[in-house]
């Protein structure tokens, strides 16, 4: 690791409160779920594809208990 890239990521720490182990920890978990999450696979049909695509271009309906989930912080950022 170049001494850059420990001053950027000891800075990073710092501004979270936290030492570097535990920032490149959180940082490395972060990276890990978006990997798995992007890598799962599942096979449709032309139509079933469509009506995928349909469902997750299409706005929920307004409600309280989805605003309030949004408010809320993760628990990782807690």
């Amino acid at each position: 690791m170049s001494a850059a890239q420990n001053a950027l990521i000891d800075q990073a720490a710092q501004t979270l409160g936290r030492n570097r182990s535990e920032f490149m920890l959180d940082a490395a978990s972060r990276e890990a779920e978006t990997v798995l999450l992007d890598r799962r696979y599942f096979r449709l049909g032309v139509d079933e594809f469509r009506r995928f695509v349909g469902v997750l271009d299409k706005s929920p309906a307004p409600n309280s208990r989805l605003r309030r989930l949004l408010e809320n912080k993760p628990q990782r950022e807690k």
